[in-house]
């Protein structure tokens, strides 16, 4: 077994798990969470790509580290939704 298929092997049960773990969850935090996990498969899964052959394909790697980056940004902002309390006093003295 090549390191390339233990990656792509690795990537696709990540995305499964966080699969199983979106639909049977119903928690936001833990759905979020979930989310990610599924976002790490594919990141594996593109970097496995980008290793097959010889030469590695430095396009594959540049969008992977562009996700991870865009995948932190996105987490933080669900989590501050998630999280956001309706009835904060400070938005209420805002208006």
């Amino acid at each position: 077994m090549t390191s390339t298929l233990i990656y792509l092997c690795g990537g696709v049960s990540l995305w499964v798990l966080g699969l199983h773990a979106l639909l049977v969850h119903r928690n936001a935090l833990r759905r979020i969470m979930a989310v990610n996990v599924m976002g790490s498969g594919v990141f594996m899964v593109m970097v496995a790509l980008a290793s097959r052959d010889s030469a590695v394909d430095p396009v594959l790697q540049a969008l992977v580290v562009t996700g991870l980056v865009v995948a932190a940004s996105a987490t933080a902002f669900t989590l501050r939704l998630a999280t956001a309390d309706p009835l904060d006093e400070d938005d209420q003295e805002r208006k």
